[in-house]
């Protein structure tokens, strides 16, 4: 049976926000929108080009209709750092684009020609790109796994969290591995099996041994760490986090509402609830001293200290002994 050819997008695309993967995704699938709607075998050709470089004349040349009838895809990116007359240019062709000819305009929504995101979207069809907030993750995850047909359970999306990180792109890439190498069957235990050697040596991870008072198993993983490369810089941000975020949710006490103490200290609410025990576990003394010692290791690995990694070993004990 002969494939029915999708019908083509429209012409004018814009992508609004500032996360650079979800940017890249959305540009990449009208791209491939276009070229699967095109007869097989047919060449698309696709020119990208800073928004603020072009000129009336380059412009017109780009959006002409091809003497041959081919179709053609400009894509305008850092438009939001364009100049008036980049962006009056940008705008005039995006309300008359020509037969065959496709536009993908990004923009972060903001810099110095925000006004014209208003105009643009009224022209175009928009693909959203914001920043995925901390709290927003899990939801990404679970998202990404249904894009793949597969439903999670919690325990999964946090396992995979915890073992990956928040890059966006590194959790798109771990949900499609997955999925793939478990036929969609993918469980917790699978997660932790898969990304056991990357939460060994987390820079969270270490903190959160550390911050739960485990001494030598806090120091044995700084010390691997450190061995497996593990930047000292990313070591101590871990570490200043979770001692920041105890600092925050110290003075909880009692039953939380983990959701809405979420929107405010941006964390998602299984992060909030984790800590919010461990932090019940410190006195404030101990509280005190701890963020003293997390900034004077950020000083320390920023060029203060004559060895990284003792400082980072040191802060790390001196921690979990507070917390011991």
């Amino acid at each position: 049976m002969e494939r029915v050819k999708p019908s083509a997008p429209g012409p004018v695309h814009l992508i609004l926000g500032e996360e650079e993967f979800l940017a890249e995704r959305a540009r990449i699938a009208v791209t491939t929108a276009v070229r699967e709607s095109l007869p097989e075998g047919t060449e698309l050709p696709v020119t990208t080009m800073r928004a603020g470089d072009v000129n009336a004349n380059e412009l017109a040349e780009l959006l002409s209709p091809s003497l041959f009838g081919e179709d053609r895809v400009l894509i305008l990116t850092g438009t939001q750092d364009a100049g008036k007359d980049a962006a009056d240019l940008i705008l005039s062709a995006a309300g008359s684009p020509a037969p065959g000819i496709y536009l993908i305009i990004l923009h972060t929504g903001a810099g110095r020609t925000k006004a014209m995101v208003p105009k643009l979207s009224k022209l175009a069809e928009v693909h959203r790109a914001d920043k995925v907030k901390p709290s927003e993750r899990p939801a990404f995850v679970n998202q990404e796994f249904r894009n793949h047909g597969v439903r999670v359970t919690s325990d999964v999306t946090r396992a995979l969290l915890e073992g990956v990180g928040s890059d966006l792109r590194e959790l798109a890439s771990a949900v499609s591995q997955l999925v793939a190498d478990t036929g969609g069957e993918v469980t917790e235990a699978k997660v932790r099996e898969y990304y056991v050697g990357v939460a060994e040596v987390s820079g969270f991870d270490i903190a959160d041994l550390a911050c739960s008072g485990q001494v030598q198993r806090a120091v044995a993983s700084t010390r691997r760490a450190l061995q497996l490369g593990l930047s000292p810089v990313m070591l101590a941000a871990a570490l200043s986090t979770t001692v920041g975020s105890i600092a925050r949710l110290y003075s909880t006490r009692g039953r939380i509402d983990a959701n809405s103490l979420a929107r405010v200290v941006g964390m998602p609410p299984w992060k909030v609830e984790k800590t919010a025990r461990l932090a019940r576990t410190w006195n404030g003394e101990a509280v005190s001293e701890a963020v003293i010692i997390v900034a004077d290791l950020d000083a320390a690995v920023k060029g203060q200290a004559a060895d990284d990694g003792y400082a980072i070993e040191h802060a790390v004990r001196r921690i979990a002994e507070l917390a011991g």
